[in-house]
């Protein structure tokens, strides 16, 4: 009597990757519209002859583009920390989640810098509004993602090293904040 053979093993699971994708396409629609409603309520205000920026509210650009620069170092760091979760090697790992984190938290205090410096006051106009909406929601979103590198490094480091997916996730996350700082670094810094 012959045996039939195994089965093969079944396809890995990769619901924690594919919920960060979907979490991360639908907060990029969200940022988008309100991006989209910023422009068009700027070009409304110059075509009626108003002004859309207080001549008071000067933007520390040398601080928003180490901003944008920093995540350059967050995708180095954060594709590092993949490539050495791949390769089982813990401490490499927890090095390049650690720099992760703490640049991380070098770009929201950039952030806080930006707003110290700007002494914006929210209710004084729509640019005033909309400016704190944006960079306010962008910090929100980073501080969720200095929280989600904790999340990874504990997970990882604590002896889960068999289950990688949490890192690719965590590397696309950021990915995905670097893309919404260069729109917003664009649209609100640069064009102003």
């Amino acid at each position: 009597m012959h045996a039939l053979p195994a089965a093969p093993a079944p396809a890995p699971r990769r619901q924690l990757f594919v919920g960060t994708a979907l979490i991360c396409a639908g907060l990029a629609t969200m940022y988008g519209g309100m991006l989209a409603l910023y422009i068009r309520f700027r070009q409304s205000t110059i075509n009626s002859g108003g002004v859309w920026r207080p001549s008071e509210a000067v933007v520390p650009e040398v601080a928003t583009n180490i901003m944008l620069i920093s995540f350059l170092a967050i995708y180095i760091f954060a594709q590092w920390a993949v490539y050495a979760a791949r390769r089982e090697h813990r401490s490499y790992t927890a090095l390049a989640l650690g720099l992760v984190a703490l640049v991380g938290l070098a770009v929201i205090n950039a952030q806080v810098f930006v707003y110290s410096q700007m002494e914006l006051v929210i209710r004084d106009g729509s640019y005033q509004t909309f400016f704190y909406a944006l960079t306010g929601v962008f910090v929100v979103l980073m501080i969720i993602g200095v929280f989600f590198t904790l999340v990874t490094a504990f997970r990882h480091l604590g002896g889960r090293t068999r289950d990688r997916e949490i890192v690719s996730a965590h590397a696309m996350y950021w990915y995905f904040l670097g893309a919404v700082y260069a729109a917003l670094w664009f649209v609100v810094y640069v064009t102003k």
